[in-house]
């Protein structure tokens, strides 16, 4: 019997996916008192239930549970590390084709010194395990990035009692990593996803001139971040496949950053220590594939050039004449295909419908079928 194949594979998934009206259901009686979180969490296993099947049906190797218990991308991971909290709002200009919206997501602050006291995904991995191992999938969990706790709010942000020394903050943030990492390697997970926008956000003139007035150099940054990645994944067993999604922000169909992946490449593209690095390659505004002369030999490129952010489907030749672009870059072996972001980021959801949502996925498989076999 051969050994199954091991991610990333040619056609891959993201992470979120559009939740069912169920789940919002709940949600709401759980904020009245109606419901119970053991009966949130039995109507969130239903609809993973069915989003693990909806990814076996459309013919992916590879599943998520569409992130169904999170209400949010980052902040149910976040807010577990014991010292971190919320403070106030980080006022956001998101982007759609009709104009701006504005998005405030929560201000996160390090308060105290940081420390795993608790699953901060393992519960939710450990719950998709055997539903995947039922369809015949391997499971994948995205985590948010740790760049997440200084990104947001820089130094100022974080505690200087707790750490007077960033360098010990930086530590501290790694070793929580380190013990997630390895808890969810003893789960039985093999597969981890990082989404990483601070990194994509650094690429944007706008967000480079906020780096700039709160005090930070954002030439420096992306080598302090590359650093902390690679602490956080330091050990890792060569048996678990890491990849990386770079974000440039995605929420109900807008986004965050604009511009190519060029004043990061050098450096997210050769030295973080992962096996793939999942881009956004859906619109002009994304930039050329000439940042992927920069990607190791050792690694692949997912290139998402389904986008999640509207239901129209793309052209299959249109895609395949992208991928074939990015092949006179790198290696096509060095190649496979996603969807740009995933689904639903934020709770409510990106503005396209279910069905459009499965056709897309069907989508990316049959091109990368058609294209690597």
């Amino acid at each position: 019997m051969t050994a199954p194949a091991l991610p990333p594979f040619k056609a891959e998934v993201v992470g979120s996916l559009l939740r069912p009206a169920t789940i919002f259901e709940a949600r709401n009686g759980r904020l009245q008192g109606r419901v119970s979180a053991d009966e949130l969490w039995a109507v969130e296993t239903r609809a993973i239930e069915d989003a693990v099947a909806l990814q076996r049906d459309v013919g992916l190797k590879v599943c998520t549970d569409g992130e169904f218990r999170r209400r949010h991308w980052f902040m149910d991971f976040i807010e577990r590390i014991d010292g971190v909290g919320f403070e106030g709002s980080l006022p956001t200009r998101f982007h759609n084709e009709g104009g701006d919206v504005e998005f405030a997501p929560p201000r996160v602050i390090v308060k105290s010194k940081l420390k795993r006291v608790q699953p901060l995904a393992v519960h939710h991995f450990a719950a998709l395990k055997p539903i995947a191992d039922k369809a015949g999938l391997v499971a994948k969990q995205p985590i948010p990035s740790p760049t997440i706790l200084h990104f947001r709010g820089g130094r100022a942000a974080i505690d200087s009692k707790a750490y007077p020394d960033i360098e010990e903050f930086f530590a501290d943030l790694a070793s929580v990593y380190r013990e997630e990492i390895a808890a969810l390697y003893q789960a039985g997970c093999r597969y981890v996803q990082i989404d990483e926008t601070n990194l994509p956000f650094l690429c944007d003139p706008q967000m480079r001139k906020g780096v700039v007035e709160r005090g930070d150099d954002p030439d420096a940054l992306p080598a302090k971040y590359v650093a902390l990645l690679n602490d956080c994944l330091r050990g890792v067993p060569d048996d678990m496949a890491v990849g990386m999604h770079m974000c440039r922000g995605n929420h109900e169909s807008s986004w965050a950053a604009e511009g190519g992946y060029d004043p990061v490449a050098e450096l997210a593209f050769s030295a973080i220590d992962v096996d793939a690095l999942f881009l956004e390659y859906d619109s002009p505004r994304a930039g050329t594939f000439v940042p992927l002369t920069h990607l190791a030999k050792n690694k692949v490129a997912v290139l998402g050039l389904v986008t999640t952010k509207k239901g129209k489907i793309e052209s299959r030749d249109e895609i395949k004449r992208r991928i074939e672009e990015a092949a006179q870059v790198v290696p096509l072996h060095q190649l496979a295909l996603s969807p740009q972001c995933g689904f639903a980021s934020t709770i409510k959801g990106n503005a396209l419908t279910p069905d459009e949502q499965r056709r897309k996925l069907e989508l990316v498989v049959e091109v990368a079928k058609e294209i690597w076999g």
